[in-house]
């Protein structure tokens, strides 16, 4: 049986080293997706529904990726799908999802099968990863900026993964208070969370390492997070980058 693998991140692309170069380049995620598909010259599938397909941001992941040994497609939905959901995961050895709207993004791969493309892909032993919305995703659900400025849950996630999920942990100062408390009261059940550039390697449904973009002090640097209820309070562990124990 294949080993069923997700990469969910706050992560993936780092910007070019100048600021007037609107350019990205793959991170040590982006290059852990990649790599965890064995093969050498993998098939990677862009799928940036959550983004409403933003033509630049899907321009800038094709070009971050012109050095890798790669073959990249993508995947839109509007106006139409450009091709088969079940096709396009078919042919894929890596997915990864971009971010925006979790809440668009679910709405919108239920009316087109793509949360059944993904399911059988990741059956399948298809790598799936992404950042941010293509983190939440994949989860039960987690705090969401789909309906505006003020952070908010969103459910209905796909549910590979059985727990909540926090993004943008240390950037967004909305974003541990919210989670916590909806862990604390029974919104969320055990859920695990990721500071910026840091993700969480699941096997099946097992979180097995915390992978960074970059090397960082596994001390004080950016981590990850499992939070679970105690009673009607919310105990957060730190997650440092490496194998979870």
């Amino acid at each position: 049986m294949a080993t069923r693998r997700i990469l969910a991140t706050s992560g993936g692309f780092l910007a070019a080293p100048s600021k007037h170069e609107n350019i990205r380049r793959p991170g040590g995620l982006f290059l852990d997706a990649v790599r965890l598909s064995g093969k050498e010259r993998p098939r990677v599938l862009f799928v940036m529904t959550a983004s409403a397909d933003n033509s630049q941001y899907l321009a800038m992941s094709y070009q971050a990726c012109r050095d890798l040994a790669v073959a990249p497609d993508h995947l839109v939905v509007f106006p139409y799908p450009n091709q088969d959901p079940a096709e396009a995961f078919g042919r894929a050895d890596v997915v990864w999802v971009g971010g925006g709207s979790v809440a668009n993004l679910l709405a919108l791969w239920r009316v087109h099968g793509i949360d059944d493309a993904a399911r059988d892909a990741w059956e399948r032993g298809v790598v799936l990863a992404g950042v941010s919305a293509g983190s939440i995703c994949w989860h039960v659900g987690g705090t969401t900026d789909s309906f505006g400025l003020e952070l908010k849950l969103v459910t209905g996630g796909l549910g590979l993964l059985p727990y909540g999920n926090g993004v943008h942990y240390d950037s967004e100062e909305q974003r541990r208070p919210l989670l916590q408390s909806l862990v604390a009261d029974g919104s969320l059940p055990l859920s695990y969370c990721t500071d910026d550039r840091v993700g969480i390697l699941y096997e099946g449904t097992d979180p097995v390492e915390v992978l960074t973009d970059y090397a960082v002090d596994p001390a004080l640097g950016p981590a990850a997070y499992r939070v679970e209820r105690d009673g009607d309070a919310a105990v957060e562990t730190r997650l440092a980058p490496g194998r979870i124990a």
